[in-house]
């Protein structure tokens, strides 16, 4: 696509931002929302509306190449990725649940569910391209030197000599004796047509007769394939079938769409680094040419502020110390409110400290004191004006709106009506580099023009002094400068010992890799933990039943959670903090896939903390102290960092059998203490799997892990999905005769991992060789499955239940409950009111 798309799919989402903003920065506050149901559309229709945006901006950002429009792009695109993270957050206080289902606002909005998909900005990873890199390339010369060991430590399956050449032996028998057989039943064939021959004798038809037969079953024929091509194209165009695989896949438009974007990266980096000189350049260029005038104009300007102060109080004035502002905070604009606030100071000045503040604090305590009185009054009436005010749902303030608003009206002011017809090529625009690096070149020259006239307002002060026989000093901010500096002192000395002053992150990194802690995590896109959309979550909530996600929640939950937090910093820092993530559900469900793929999409380093991996690594109480410092000193280096542990249920079970050599339970005090410590700018994240979650202890499982995501089986829409994509990843092809609907009704209770399992065991090198003529069918599919024991729905029960005994199922509980009452008509409250209006109507008697 062209620049004038890209800046026409910016635009679009500037127009939307800017009717969203006026939703989230009202000129009146809102009132209270008191109906829950319509305080979540309300945020539903408000993150759809934001994901729409966000998918517009991410595909701007990552194909427009004007330098200093990426600037402001990212700085929107990162408010609004923050935005969604919090409306999220809103929605699970209001409804307590991980899992939403918005198919009526869908519908409203006239969106399909695709248009909900969540989308991970390719910058993560573009931008750390060369951080990324470097690990990889260390993090492989490492593994290099370790492999051979590893490979010693392999056991391997031997066999003697004398038992290789029996089986040999036999293979080649039974290969010969097929042969043979397959070449006796050709001949016996053979003889069998050639003595009917003899028997029927020469062949009587007419030749006009023979022709036309011929041609009858060759146009049949013919009409035939016609016909069915015919089919095949009209299902392709429906999207019934498959499209078939193209003969070049470098020439599809898909390809050549893809070498396009990879071309526009290209001019990207070009245009960067011309961008990047030009701001040195230019800088330069105006401290030449400008420097000398703006320097001797600033130097006017103080020098004339020292007359005026002169005349005007008798005595020079105190020159503003550098970390005030220096001489900018003398000609800094002031706002009303400032301009109010100074007038106020100079009224009380004047008033003096005499009886008038006193009264003034009576006052102010007797009007506390008041209001005091008023609001006990208040919570003991019933019926109030003060508790209908207070009762209700409103929204948390947003540490990114504002952002995003400033990155409208920067947007609205500078590119909204710039003309770029000349500049087809989107290079940097000079003007506005000179208009950012003048007031640069400004504050560099005030710096020095503070210093000069500092000392000029010392040799006035001084010649005045010495006219007057007078000295004067003041010290007092320097004193004030000390205090500070003992205060930093104090909390310089709360930090943690660092157990390791002597030796550098790489050698740290080394060190963890060499134990196996740190591990080089395969190349998985969460696109590819494939499953469908649940129609039918909504009418199961508005019907009081807790329906299980489907896999495309998951894959969204998980963008929400743990990608897009850990890919940008800026984000991480003002969205809503979230450090651990569970991930719970039956064996084979993708949770390993889906931490690798959170690593692959950040480009986090993976720490295995799993109890198996640990087993006689850093032993004793000094053993792991010092391991719980390197996992955090090199996490925190090497940010973002994810710290996994597999079957995390056993380090909080309550009996752990003395057999089990693994000691599960040895993190158990230190983790949940050290990740306490983790903060809003640690890009650190602890994800723990489990297929038994309901086997620990319920409190402190929660209390570690903040976000419980439960994993479902897969359910029929998302089994059909995952059949076609495995087996065409495993090489087979999706044809006619394979029925794929047959296949995935009675796959249920198959998780994704069973069915990846049956494709590899059915789809092998000669199967695959053999498709041409043997299409692939549903039944061959049924042994390698039969083997395999499925997923029953009172194991998914299980889950549903543990669930409800989680804090936020506890909640979720409750308030299904008070919505069960409020439905009813005359519940516990209503009864309530009732009493409390009998009281009120004796209180009036």
């Amino acid at each position: 696509m062209s620049h004038s798309t890209y800046n026409r799919q910016w635009a679009e989402a500037q127009s939307a931002i800017a009717d969203l903003i006026q939703v989230e920065m009202p000129e009146e506050p809102p009132k209270p929302e008191k109906d829950r149901l319509a305080a979540f559309q309300l945020l539903a229709t408000m993150y759809i509306k934001y994901i729409q945006i966000f998918r517009r901006l991410e595909e701007s950002y990552d194909q427009i190449v004007h330098p200093q429009k990426r600037r402001v792009l990212r700085h929107v695109l990162d408010g609004v990725i923050g935005r969604i993270l919090e409306l999220k957050n809103e929605m699970i206080n209001l409804e307590f649940s991980e899992y939403h289902y918005m198919d009526d606002v869908l519908s409203d909005l006239k969106l399909t569910p695709n248009d909900l998909e969540m989308p991970i900005p390719r910058y993560f990873l573009r931008e750390r391209k060369e951080a990324l890199q470097k690990t990889e390339k260390m993090l492989g010369q490492i593994l290099a030197k370790m492999g051979p060991q590893e490979r010693e430590e392999k056991a391997e399956v031997k066999m003697s000599m004398e038992e290789a050449i029996r089986l040999i032996q036999i293979h080649e028998r039974a290969r010969q004796g097929r042969l043979r057989a397959k070449f006796m039943r050709e001949i016996r064939l053979q003889e069998e047509r050639d003595r009917n021959a003899s028997q029927k004798g020469a062949p009587t038809m007419d030749s006009e007769v023979a022709a036309i037969k011929i041609q009858k079953l060759w146009k049949g024929l013919a009409q035939r394939k016609r016909a069915l091509r015919e089919r095949d194209e009209e299902f392709i165009w429906l999207g019934m079938t498959p499209p078939p695989p193209a003969a070049n896949p470098k020439n599809t438009p898909q390809a050549l769409a893809l070498k396009t974007e990879e071309k526009r990266h290209t001019v990207q980096e070009k245009n960067e680094q011309e961008y990047q000189q030009a701001l040195v350049l230019i800088k330069d260029k105006i401290k030449e040419t400008e420097g000398p005038d703006i320097k001797e104009t600033m130097q006017d300007q103080i020098r004339q502020w020292f007359i005026e102060c002169r005349d005007a109080t008798g005595k020079f004035p105190e020159y503003p110390d550098e970390d005030e502002g220096g001489s900018a905070l003398i000609f800094k604009e002031k706002d009303p409110a400032e301009i109010e606030a100074e007038l106020k100071a100079k009224e009380e000045e004047k008033g003096g400290k005499g009886g008038k503040g006193k009264k003034g604090k009576k006052d102010k305590k007797e009007k506390k004191g008041k209001k005091d009185k008023k609001g006990k009054k208040g919570k003991k009436g019933k019926g109030g004006d003060d508790d209908e005010e207070e009762e209700g749902w409103k929204m948390a303030p947003s540490n990114f709106v504002p952002a995003v608003h400033e990155g409208q009206e920067t947007y609205k002011g500078v590119w909204q009506t710039r003309d770029e017809a000349d500049n087809f090529s989107q290079k940097h625009d000079a003007e506005l580099i000179k208009e950012d690096k003048r007031k640069e070149v400004e504050a560099e020259i005030r710096v020095s023009v503070d210093e000069l006239m500092r000392q000029e307002l010392k040799n006035l002060k001084a010649a005045v002094d010495r006219d007057k026989g007078k000295k004067k000093g003041k010290k007092s901010g320097k004193k004030k400068k000390k205090k500070k500096k003992s205060g930093k002192k104090g909390k310089k000395g709360k930090k943690e010992k660092d157990l390791t002053p002597d030796r550098t992150i790489e050698e740290l990194y080394e060190e963890l890799v060499m134990q196996g802690i740190i591990v080089r995590v395969p190349k998985v896109q969460l696109k590819e933990y494939e499953g469908e959309y649940s129609y039918l979550g909504t009418t199961l909530r508005q019907a009081n039943i807790e329906p299980m996600p489907s896999l495309s929640d998951v894959r969204r939950v998980v963008t929400e959670f743990a990608i897009l937090p850990l890919g940008s910093q800026a984000v991480h820092e003002k969205a809503p903090l979230v450090k651990s993530v569970l991930l719970a559900g039956p064996r084979g469900t993708g949770k390993r896939m889906l931490v690798n793929s959170i690593c692959a999409e950040t480009g986090a380093n993976l720490f295995d903390l799993t109890p198996q991996n640990l087993v006689g690594k850093y032993p004793g109480k000094d053993g792991l102290k010092m391991l719980m410092h390197l996992l955090f000193k090199v996490g925190r280096a090497m940010q973002p960092s994810v710290f996994y542990i597999g079957e995390c249920e056993k380090m909080l079970k309550k009996k752990i059998p003395k057999t089990d050599p693994t000691d599960p339970k040895r993190l158990k005090k230190e983790l949940p203490k050290a990740m306490k410590n983790v903060k809003a700018e640690d890009r650190l994240l602890l994800v723990g799997t489990s297929r038994a979650p309901f086997e620990a202890e319920i409190k402190p499982f929660c209390t570690l892990y903040q976000r419980i995501i439960l994993i479902p089986r897969p359910d029929y829409a998302s089994r059909n999905l995952i059949w076609r994509s495995q087996i065409v990843k495993a090489g087979g092809i999706v044809g006619n005769n394979l029925d794929i609907s047959s296949l995935a009704k009675i796959t249920d209770g198959y998780t994704p991992g069973h069915m990846v399992t049956a494709c590899q065991q059915v789809l092998t090198d000669r199967r695959i060789s053999q498709l041409q003529k043997k299409p692939l069918q549903a039944v061959e599919f049924i042994a390698p499955l039969a083997r395999i024991d499925p997923i029953y729905k009172e194991e998914e029960e299980a889950f549903k239940t543990w669930y409800a005994k989680t804090p936020l199922g506890k909640k979720r509980a409750k308030a299904a409950q008070g919505d069960d009452e409020d439905a009813g008509g005359k519940g516990g409250k209503g009864k309530k009111g009732k009493k409390g209006g009998k009281k009120g109507k004796k209180k009036k008697k």
